[in-house]
């Protein structure tokens, strides 16, 4: 690629709306420089990681490759660098997470293949380039401006932006390919087994991407959703609308079996069916997600908050219970709450006695403005009886 070139495809991927992780090591250390440079970077790249030592890439991926430079460890550093991705993006846009390293040439003369592997990982498709240079025909400085040359065109890729220029191999030198394509179920499956973190179903006809990266979530089992959850977030929107409004159904829960693909393929299809916006995730606990999603603004019925400061539901320790609400307060989160008949009875926040020092996570919602009186429990029953 010539330096014109180089320019013309950065800015093409800074147009788009994408947004990356890159995980690197070994090599293509100039495409980062091409890629940090130009104008409108921010916009693409979320964060660069360089692995390069040993112990580095251990601890990145957790255990001991069998080959530091293979395609195993490039599709696995751009898994991570995808669900990295996930957490560190605006709402909707898309993500992608690229994996690479290499073993190039070096002070010291080695035995094995100059070659490279460099991977994309995107919600439906992982996508693994493979080169072997040739030995002795370029400098290491050269061999890095190749392996830069490929991680560009990889991005470019994913972004959709067209790569006219020359990738300057010889003959000899054969980019070899294997790409993966995931189909919604197995996208769910992977969710399921922890692979990926989340899925957000953008299905809200609202475009929210310009207001803010904080996002508004109503979780629940949604079995089945109702016009009760539709209106407990309408009412939390009129006291906080900056934001991302959402639906959250956990895949994994901590006192039940995980749903099935089918299960979530049907709850997903409810609101898709009304067009509101809904993320899966794997993440059963209120700190575990306000770990995935900082500064995310919680919306939840009394009953919720009963059970978030009652010891029972967390092995029946006191200090397990303060210690995950702390969790959620470091990491910024808010809980609008929502006045709801229990057991006959109408129970608002004010009720519940919660510690002095966590109160201001919590804000409630007027009984006036808003009570639940209806279940998905309560509606199931009535159905079943039918």
């Amino acid at each position: 690629m010539t330096e014109g070139c180089i320019r013309g495809v950065v800015e093409a991927i800074h147009s788009t709306p994408t947004q990356a992780v890159i995980y690197l090591a070994g090599g293509a250390s100039q495409a980062l420089g091409w890629l940090m440079s130009a104008s409108g970077a921010s916009s693409t790249v979320l964060e660069v990681v360089v692995p390069y030592s040993r112990t580095s890439m251990v601890q990145l991926i957790g255990k001991n490759p069998a080959q530091f430079t293979s395609k195993q460890t490039s599709e696995e550093m751009a898994l991570l660098a995808y669900n990295r991705a996930l957490k560190l993006s605006r709402p909707g846009v898309p993500v992608v997470g690229l994996g690479f390293t290499a073993s190039l040439a070096s002070s010291t003369p080695k035995r094995g293949d100059h070659r490279f592997f460099v991977s994309t990982r995107t919600s439906d498709r992982l996508l693994t380039t493979n080169v072997t240079l040739s030995k002795g025909m370029r400098t290491r400085e050269e061999e890095d401006k190749v392996s830069g040359h490929f991680l560009l065109k990889a991005i470019a890729d994913v972004c959709n932006v067209s790569v006219d220029c020359s990738l300057k191999l010889n003959e000899s030198e054969t980019p070899t390919e294997h790409e993966e394509i995931y189909n919604e179920d197995e996208e769910i499956q992977q969710l399921l087994d922890g692979k990926i973190t989340m899925k957000l179903y953008p299905f809200g006809t609202e475009n929210y991407q310009s207001k803010s990266e904080r996002m508004i979530i109503l979780p629940g089992s949604f079995n089945p959703v109702h016009d009760g959850h539709l209106k407990l977030l309408e009412a939390a929107l009129n006291i906080i609308d900056d934001g991302f409004p959402c639906f959250e159904i956990s895949a994994v829960n901590a006192d039940k079996p995980p749903l099935s693909v089918d299960q979530i393929k049907d709850r997903l299809l409810q609101f898709k069916k009304i067009g509101k916006n809904v993320v899966i995730t794997n993440k059963p606990y209120f700190y575990e997600k306000a770990q995935l999603f900082p500064g995310c603004t919680f919306v939840i019925g009394v009953d919720t908050v009963s059970r978030l400061i009652d010891p029972k539901y967390h092995s029946g320790n006191y200090d397990k219970m303060l210690d995950g609400l702390k969790s959620c307060k470091n990491y910024n989160s808010k809980f609008i709450v929502g006045a709801r008949t229990v057991d006959g009875n109408l129970k608002v926040l004010e009720d519940v006695d919660i510690p002095e020092n966590l109160k201001d996570m919590f804000i409630s919602i007027p009984e006036n403005i808003f009570r639940m009186d209806i279940s998905s429990t309560d509606i199931r029953k009535k159905k079943n009886s039918i």
